[in-house]
């Protein structure tokens, strides 16, 4: 019976997100009504008990017993993006004896052991499937059940949530104690669209969203960051790929080299952390740059990242919002921590975002403390939440599943160890496939990369 599903969607606050969210819901609420069925239940996250870490679902899971366990079969996982058709989704789901421990969905892997994943399954990471979000995934009730009293007894111990995805398929599987994914064929990634989707449950749109006309190139503020070491290796991938893109950008250094120009922001060069300079940067956006500017994007000197790509994304946001993008890691949030954006993937600001930050007085503790951590520390304190886009990547592509980035327009990859960069720019961020570099056409293949 369609309302014994409960269909959770993973919502933002951000009004760009929750406006897709509620639209989703309304949707599944009208399939519903238009079959005549009692309607579900459809939850958005972001609106749940406003638990800090309500996006990393396990915590969770002991409200869902307790609220669900006695009448309902299935909890439904979804993103706002996900597209649902519910007769053919009942359809699935009544395949599978609602009384076992079913743990359902579209099932990625890793094709080689990575750092994501604390490079888990090292000698044969294929092996081990976790569920692609963008498809939907399900638990059935006697899981869920089973899964709140482990969390009563045995509360959660990692300190980071990095891919949630992977974590909690780790969590579920207990060491082989627990149920593996199920892979579910009619849970999809192809776009409605497509000619693939006849036998889906859910599609998804591939999606880079554009709102309205992209930002323009004048509204997006690009601040750099480097130290002396990397000016001769790192600064020349920047300025031979995707430099060309940003209309405003500047480079901050330990040290003023007038080649290339860096700024030195009298803050000196820590191994690790770079609060103190981070915290420069954005002092200097607030006191130094135009006004009119809404957008500051900060990226490391190792970032490669399209930024015509990022001016179609922030036509979705509204800058007098404060907005804080990037891709979402967790610290703590089983025991009151905070969510932030990890740097390396980029992180973006709208101006009030900073205005709001520089006012509270909240700083880093010391130069060299992780900058991205206490961002979300700072953020979190203020009541402003941190607007996950999972197309910005604190990795490099052959990090993540081809599967998951098979759906994907990413805006960001992080790192050029063992790898071309120019190639990985070339190849997955370039505003067009085949892109002219040094006057030759240059077209790569990510199958190579």
């Amino acid at each position: 019976e369609l309302k014994e599903i409960v269909f959770i969607i993973q919502s933002q606050s951000n009004s760009f997100h929750s406006k897709r969210a509620e639209d989703l819901k309304r949707d599944i609420l009208k399939q519903a009504a238009d079959l005549g069925k009692e309607l579900p239940t459809v939850l958005l996250i972001h609106e749940m008990d406003g638990h800090e870490g309500a996006w990393t679902i396990l915590p969770l899971m002991r409200d869902f017993s307790v609220t669900y366990g006695r009448n309902s079969s299935w909890i439904f996982f979804c993103e706002e993006d996900t597209r649902i058709q519910v007769v053919k989704l009942l359809e699935t789901l009544g395949r599978f004896d609602e009384s076992k421990e079913w743990f359902l969905g579209k099932a990625l892997y890793d094709e080689e052991s990575t750092i994501i994943h604390h490079y888990a399954f090292a000698e044969n990471p294929t092996v081990f499937k976790f569920p692609d979000f963008a498809a939907g995934w399900a638990l059935s009730i006697p899981l869920v059940n089973k899964l709140a009293k482990k969390l009563k007894s045995e509360p959660l111990k990692s300190d980071f949530t990095i891919d949630l995805k992977h974590e909690i398929a780790l969590y579920i599987w207990q060491k082989g104690e627990g149920p593996h994914l199920t892979p579910v064929p009619e849970f999809c990634t192809d776009d409605v669209n497509s000619y693939k989707v006849d036998h889906c449950a859910t599609t998804f749109s591939n999606f880079l969203p554009l709102c309205v006309e992209p930002v323009k190139k004048e509204d997006v503020f690009v601040a750099v960051k480097t130290c002396r070491k990397f000016h001769g290796d790192r600064i020349p991938v920047v300025k031979q790929t995707w430099e060309r893109e940003a209309a405003l950008i500047e480079y901050y250094s330990d040290y003023a080299d007038i080649s290339i120009p860096t700024i030195d922001l009298g803050v000196p060069n820590t191994d690790r952390g770079h609060c103190g300079k981070t915290f420069a940067i954005l002092e200097r956006f607030l006191n130094h740059s135009s006004p009119r500017t809404p957008w500051l994007v900060i990226v490391d000197d190792d970032t490669l990242i399209s930024i015509f790509r990022l001016r179609k994304l922030l036509s979705c946001y509204d800058p007098n919002e404060p907005v804080f993008l990037g891709e979402r890691y967790g610290y703590g949030l089983g025991t009151g921590g905070y969510s932030y954006i990890t740097g390396g993937g980029g992180m973006v600001f709208s101006r009030i975002a900073v205005q709001k930050l520089l006012a509270s007085k909240c700083r880093c503790y010391s130069t060299d403390a992780p900058d991205d951590m206490v961002l979300g520390m700072c953020f979190s304190g203020l009541g402003i939440p941190i607007t996950h886009s999972p197309l910005f990547h604190q990795a490099r592509p052959m990090d993540y599943p081809k599967g998951y980035l098979s759906h994907q327009i990413p805006v960001s990859f992080h790192k050029h160890w063992n790898i071309d960069p120019v190639k990985v720019y070339f190849t997955w961020l370039a505003p067009s496939t085949e892109e002219s570099l040094n006057g030759k056409k240059v077209g790569y293949n990510r199958e190579d990369l």
